[in-house]
């Protein structure tokens, strides 16, 4: 009964115009803001190393890890494998697209974050609630959307993240899986209770090791496999151009697969990479929506794009019809074998021995800092529903509610917590990418100046005295402190001494 639920709620959520959204909105905020993604990628990069961290904020790159260590989890594994078993290799096209333009998404929704950010309990605290409820300076938009993303992180997205990493070492390594779940939650609790700033130093550690740690593997067994390089890219291109693969249903359509599990992988739309976003220490809300922008590439062009062609490269997927029949069928999968991580974990044991126990280990590494970051999202959410401090018995009930699930989480069955976790995808993304397209004319002003300080020579800083828009005060002392030097200016944007 549940199941069935459930299932029913994911067809209804991801029907074809949730894709359309995704990858409309994308498209016409990188037209509106003249397709800030491509021409300020240099800077994107440069200002990664830019901010310095404070008293109340993360630097800008502790806050662009943290965000990796959302977006990167089971989803470039596991969801990628899912992706093409039901949308074909043109899923990774798609993935592609969402990427490219999600990441105009990502910028609006990640200064929305910054430009409406308060202080709370010692530290800056902006996400998707507080522009909700500050955007029209209607208070409940923000506490509605709040509890539907509590609710969509600390009992859906978590069970994704504790029942892939549960699966995946007592496949490989015979952990039983309830001792997974129970140490993952012990670990993520240590991490998430020391506040924003432990969780910071983790992210800053942690996530450039493993992202890079995967991706090299990748890059070998492509130069293994130069030769079937072209043949396998042109397969991806031939089949997200397929008649009948565009917008064909809910089941072998590419780009409603592409898009589902580009979606959530990458975060793009969904809101949760605004807390991160948010809690940053910089002189302007459109730089940090321009670091968050770049890690949607590092997420899905080339962690997603390396799961895809690993399985192209080696021929260890199954491709799956709407009437349920093997459109292509791997003859090292064989039948009856449920996609997700041991597909990876296969494409990679026909080139190296130590392969499957390598994804295992990876697999990990994803899912608990993305279950680490979403109980950081989840705590930085619930600061909006309290003005001042917030209360101790809300912040540890919030606690418990979230690791409850994630021991849950690591003993049911993988298709329950995927299905589970798409509609709790599926319900913040609707309502997240609807919002955004009201914002989208104040991030089209916010980038404006941006672009007419960084023009000028300086480094932009923001005013929010020039607007006058409801919701910012909090930047009069930001602004302030930096116009003071108390802040130091970002060196990337001053003039070069001769």
């Amino acid at each position: 009964m549940f199941n069935s639920i459930v299932t029913t709620l994911n067809d209804i959520l991801w029907a074809t115009p949730l894709p359309i959204l995704c990858l409309g909105g994308g498209l016409l905020f990188t037209i509106v803001l003249r397709v800030p993604q491509l021409r300020h990628i240099k800077i994107m990069v440069k200002m990664l190393f830019g901010s310095k961290s404070s008293d109340t904020g993360l630097s800008s790159f502790q806050s662009f890890c943290l965000a990796i260590a959302g977006r990167v989890g089971t989803g470039n594994i596991a969801g990628v494998a899912t992706g093409i078993c039901f949308g074909g290799p043109g899923a990774l096209f798609w993935m592609w697209m969402v990427a490219i333009f999600g990441a105009a998404t990502s910028f609006i929704e990640c200064s929305m974050s910054q430009l409406y950010k308060e202080v709370r309990d010692g530290e800056y605290r902006g996400n998707a609630a507080y522009y909700f409820g500050k955007r029209f300076n209607i208070r409940a938009f923000g506490l509605i959307y709040g509890v539907i993303f509590i609710a969509a992180e600390a009992m859906t997205q978590n069970c994704l993240q504790a029942n892939a990493c549960a699966q995946a070492l007592n496949t490989s390594f015979n952990v039983p899986v309830w001792v997974t779940a129970v140490v993952m939650a012990a670990l993520v609790a240590y991490i998430t209770f020391g506040g924003s700033k432990r969780v910071g130093r983790f992210a800053e550690i942690v996530v450039p090791v493993m992202a890079a740690a995967y991706i090299i593997v990748a890059l070998i067994i492509l130069a293994l496999n130069i030769t079937s390089v072209p043949a396998a890219f042109g397969l991806v291109f031939k089949s997200a151009f397929t008649p009948g693969s565009v917008f064909g249903g809910a089941l072998g359509s590419a780009v409603i697969w592409g898009t589902k599990r580009a979606v959530y992988s990458s975060e793009t739309g969904m809101s949760t990479a605004t807390p991160s976003a948010g809690a940053a220490e910089v002189s302007h809300p459109a730089k940090q929506g321009l670091v968050q922008a770049f890690s949607v590439y590092i997420d899905t062009l080339f962690v997603c794009t390396a799961t895809g062609i690993i399985m192209i490269l080696t021929n260890v997927f199954n491709c799956v019809g709407e009437s349920g029949e093997y459109l292509i069928q791997s003859s090292i999968l064989g039948e009856n074998a449920d996609p997700g991580a041991p597909w990876v974990q296969a494409a990679i044991g026909t080139v190296f021995s130590w392969g499957p126990g390598f994804i295992s280990i990876a697999l990990v590494f994803f899912a608990f800092t993305t279950c680490m970051n979403q109980m950081y999202n989840c705590e930085s959410t619930l600061t909006f529903f309290f003005k001042g401090t917030t209360p101790k018995w809300a912040t540890m009930g919030l606690r418990i509610l979230f690791l409850a699930f994630v021991v849950y989480a690591g003993v049911i069955e993988s298709t329950t917590a995927w299905a589970f976790g798409d509609v709790g995808i599926g319900l913040i993304t609707w309502g997240n990418m609807i919002f955004l397209i009201t914002c989208l004319p104040i991030a089209r002003k916010l980038l404006l100046d941006f672009e007419e300080q960084k023009k000028a020579g300086k480094d932009p800083i923001f005013d929010p005295d020039k607007f006058n828009w409801p919701g910012t005060e909090t930047w009069r002392g930001i602004r302030d402190r930096y116009l003071s030097g108390e802040l130091p200016s970002d060196p990337n944007f001053l003039p070069k001494e001769k």
